[in-house]
């Protein structure tokens, strides 16, 4: 158990998120950003599968076939794409199951979330490149709705190759058109 370095890890991580929420005008979730990390179900399995240089959810995942706290995460959390994961109605009056599309506030906020991620998990090691890359390996198997996918995918690849403030600039401007 590791509840002290677990406690750091997610209050660094929300301090980040809170910043970068800042910068885009998301005063609100900015603060409101993953509190349920804080939550007995969620916390203290991250204190029991603390690694320090990935999310405890996949230790958990590998033990036990299921990550209890991810599932409780994700189940509250909007900026996740798998929170928007349901069943849908496919143009031909079939029923199928995928990511919906999600508003842009939360692709925002998502777009927050895996940039500091990227930089507390990695510390030193971090680049501007590290989120663009963890997302591309993870893609191929992700239920993200297409338009929500692209969109984020674009935000990272503005960060890789143009730089923190180039990312954000783009984002403010996402966020205001309709």
């Amino acid at each position: 158990m590791h509840p002290i370095k677990h406690f750091k890890t997610i209050t660094e991580h929300r301090r980040l998120v809170r910043h970068y929420c800042f910068k885009l005008g998301l005063i609100r979730q900015g603060l409101m950003h993953d509190l349920s990390k804080y939550a007995p179900v969620e916390f203290l399995r991250g204190a029991k599968y603390y690694q320090g240089y990935r999310s405890p959810n996949d230790a958990e995942r590998r033990e036990t076939g299921v990550s209890i706290a991810w599932l409780h995460h994700k189940g509250r959390n909007k900026h996740h794409f798998e929170y928007w994961i349901d069943y849908l109605i496919n143009e031909d009056g079939s029923i199928g199951f995928g990511g919906n599309k999600m508003p842009k506030r939360y692709v925002a906020e998502m777009w927050c979330d895996r940039v500091a991620a990227s930089r507390v998990y990695l510390g030193d090691k971090y680049t501007d490149a590290a989120a663009y890359d963890y997302y591309n390996r993870a893609r191929k198997w992700t239920m993200i709705h297409p338009e929500t996918g692209a969109e984020l995918e674009k935000m990272l690849k503005i960060l890789k190759d143009e730089g923190e403030e180039a990312a954000i600039s783009y984002i403010r401007k996402w966020l205001k058109e309709k």
